[in-house]
């Protein structure tokens, strides 16, 4: 199994897509296993997890839809 593919593909299914990236925030594993379509050992699905966040964070997309607008309130003050 390539983990880097999956993390990849995850990530590109994840990009621009707020209602799976706040589905994301909520249950990781449970995303991930659902967007994959199988169960995975809790070893390697954690893996995967850990992976998608940290590209998620990389700046390649926002993984916390919440934090994003909590951060636009604060510029405007609200």
């Amino acid at each position: 199994m390539d983990i880097q593919k999956i993390v990849t593909d995850l990530v590109g299914k994840l990009q621009g897509n707020d209602d799976l990236i706040q589905k994301f925030t909520a249950n990781p594993v449970k995303t991930v296993e659902e967007l994959l379509g199988i169960d995975l050992p809790d070893e390697q699905v954690n893996a995967v997890v850990t992976a998608v966040k940290a590209k998620l964070q990389g700046g390649e997309v926002i993984a916390d839809a919440k934090s994003l607008l909590d951060k636009v309130k604060g510029i405007f003050g609200k």
